[in-house]
């Protein structure tokens, strides 16, 4: 039976409070994975092979996207199914800290190399789903108004986690970490359980939405989408030469402590909050593609601003600059996924995109 409108209105409300635990957890993830391994002892060398190795499998890994959502019987199920498996993989992840055993930062990588691939194939997943919930005219003003809601959230968690991190971190640092990723585990299991809440909706079929990796590489020349993935992935090779360094610079170089570290993230993604609603709102009007290109046109000063200097004021300003940029660009990157495929081939295309990006 096709779910009703009122369904979709319920799942709807119910996504962006599953946001809420999702974002505190991938805050988590994303802000406090690199100090983890320096608190392991990586080296610089190990650093970027824990950013690049679980990015990379969990890039190939999109060629399964279509198997296993078909496997899994529906996007939700998937979605529920896979978000629980990430919470599990994260209670060795937060035992690490308590352990003492030569392979720690091989075992942490193999770990998150895993968190990964199962996070990727459920954004792919998450993002087919939520684009059919929604019309064209709705997407740039819900998403932007969720992506600000779920952002506030991260802050926040992003908040506890530093001062759970500065507070103990003279008591007991190895039991801060395994506090703080141990909660990570804890909001994914809140995060699965609201989106068991949420109704499903069958996958599309028309004729040629079934293609394979080099067929889609070959449409170059005609496809405005072929196009657009290698722009984003140019775009995004670019940024990861420098980024996963910034954070082994401000705590191993600088010697920023764990506030002043979270502060200048913080900077970026409080500036984003306020910056998602006005990308929305204005790429309702004047479409995704030309807040790409004014956001590709700022996005090279930010490093070149990290320069200057190494004051921790100066850098936060900087990072309100760059979460706004990255607002627009990250807001209209996946719009523009949802307005240029068909619901027919969005978990391909996405799973796709994710693929080369990722690489």
């Amino acid at each position: 039976t096709a779910p009703t409108t009122a369904q979709i209105e319920k799942s709807l409300k119910v996504s962006w409070k599953e946001g809420i635990p999702a974002a505190m957890m991938l805050g988590i993830m994303d802000y406090y994975l690199i100090p983890y391994g320096l608190f392991l002892g990586a080296t610089v060398q190990e650093i970027g092979f824990l950013i690049a190795f679980p990015n990379l499998f969990g890039s190939i890994f999109q060629l399964l996207a279509v198997r296993v959502v078909r496997y899994a019987g529906s996007r939700l199920r998937f979605l529920v199914w896979g978000t629980l498996l990430q919470a599990v993989l994260l209670v060795p992840v937060a035992c690490l800290s308590l352990l003492a055993f030569s392979g720690r930062i091989g075992t942490l990588i193999l770990l998150v190399a895993l968190f990964k691939i199962l996070g990727n194939l459920v954004g792919t997943a998450w993002g087919s789903l939520m684009s059919d919930y929604l019309t064209p005219k709705e997407r740039g003003r819900y998403l932007g108004w969720r992506s600000q809601l779920v952002g506030m959230a991260g802050v926040f968690g992003i908040g506890l986690a530093g001062l759970l991190l500065f507070l103990m971190n003279w008591v007991h640092p190895a039991l801060s970490f395994f506090l703080l990723f141990l909660s990570a585990a804890l909001l994914r299991v809140s995060s699965s359980y609201l989106m068991s809440r949420m109704v499903d909706l069958p996958t599309h079929s028309e004729p040629g939405s079934d293609f394979t990796f080099l067929m889609f590489l070959r449409r170059f020349r005609q496809s405005n989408f072929v196009k657009y993935v290698l722009y984003v992935a140019s775009v995004t090779f670019a940024v990861h030469l420098g980024s996963p360094y910034l954070s082994v610079y401000m705590l191993r170089d600088l010697h920023f402590n764990y506030l002043d570290y979270m502060a200048v993230h913080l900077s970026a993604l409080m500036m984003g909050l306020i910056a998602f609603p006005l990308w929305g709102r204005h790429a309702d009007l004047v479409g995704n593609a030309k807040i790409l290109k004014m956001a590709s046109l700022a996005i090279p000063l930010i490093p070149i601003l990290w320069i200057f200097s190494s004051n921790v004021f100066y850098l936060m300003a900087v990072e309100m600059f760059s979460g706004f940029v990255w607002g627009g660009f990250n807001l209209c990157t996946a719009n523009f996924i949802y307005d240029a495929v068909s619901p027919a081939k969005r978990v391909r295309c996405i799973g796709y995109f994710n693929l080369i990006n990722g690489i």
